[in-house]
């Protein structure tokens, strides 16, 4: 599954950019991430300690009565300031896991009204929720926009 969701924001690249780098922040805005922390002095085969950050990131998604939750980590593998991130699931138990990948990338809008243009796509390798999966994380990318927009927004205004 891969979705792809962009987002205009009234701010330049580099203040939009900063909320999108930084998985510890998406709680405030990505209601499917209840948690997301930071985590020291961890590494998996390709990941030196201290090269590459990561979290532990629990994302909990519910349609109707039923409700999933799920626990991540998560290693930034790229970061180029202030224009592109990317996510990747690297848990350090030894087994095979179903892929994570996000990736965020900022770019200035180049027209009279100004601002960014976020463009963030997910992909997941696992096949145990399909199309459930898909459509929770389409309902919540269409409610997170106005919460993200509206954080950035505040930000920059004080």
């Amino acid at each position: 599954m891969e979705i792809v969701a962009e987002m205009d924001a009234r701010c330049a690249s580099e203040e939009l950019f900063e909320w999108v780098e930084d998985l510890s922040r998406y709680p405030r805005w990505l209601e499917i991430v209840t948690r997301a922390e930071p985590l020291a002095d961890d590494s998996a085969p390709g990941d030196p300690a201290g090269v590459e950050p990561s979290w532990a990131v629990d994302l909990r998604g519910r349609i109707g009565p039923l409700a999933r939750s799920k626990r991540l980590r998560m290693i930034r593998t790229r970061h180029d300031v202030p224009r592109s991130v990317r996510f990747e699931r690297a848990e350090l138990d030894g087994r095979t896991h179903s892929p994570w990948v996000l990736e965020a990338d900022v770019a200035a809008i180049e027209r009279p009204e100004a601002g960014s243009r976020l463009t963030m796509r997910l992909s997941y390798g696992g096949g145990l929720f399909g199309p459930v999966l898909e459509r929770v994380l389409r309902d919540e990318i269409e409610r997170s926009r106005r919460r993200l927009a509206e954080l950035v927004e505040q930000e920059t205004a004080s």
